[in-house]
């Protein structure tokens, strides 16, 4: 996903990756409501390159049952300058956190939250 991010107008490239995270949980399932999550991912992406000038994006949330340490979502983001391509990954991320229809089941040893 890097190698092909890089841009020769660009000079930054920031990438975030997520990842399952042990506060007490032995696992996770990703669950999402496809046909509705796919067109908000591309409104987002393209609302952050106008917003912030991004010169590409890529994200890429998986969907499946997960165990700690497993890589949940992964952005990454080139503009002209460290700061546009920070922002707008940020921004992403939590767009993505609030708007995106994906649901994560927590599962714990004595039951499961969902988060």
């Amino acid at each position: 996903m890097v190698a092909e991010a890089k841009r020769p107008d660009a000079g930054a490239l920031v990438v975030f990756l997520g990842t399952v995270r042990d506060d007490g949980i032995v696992g996770m399932e990703v669950e999402t409501y496809r046909e509705v999550a796919l067109p908000e991912l591309e409104k987002i992406r393209d609302e952050a390159t106008e917003r912030f000038h991004l010169k590409s994006v890529e994200v890429i949330h998986r969907v499946a049952n997960l165990s700690v340490g497993d890589d949940i979502v992964v952005i990454a983001c080139t503009a002209a300058s460290r700061g546009e391509a920070f922002q707008g990954c940020i921004h992403i991320l939590e767009e993505i956190k609030t708007r995106a229809p994906i649901w994560k089941k927590e599962i714990m040893t004595d039951g499961y939250r969902w988060v």
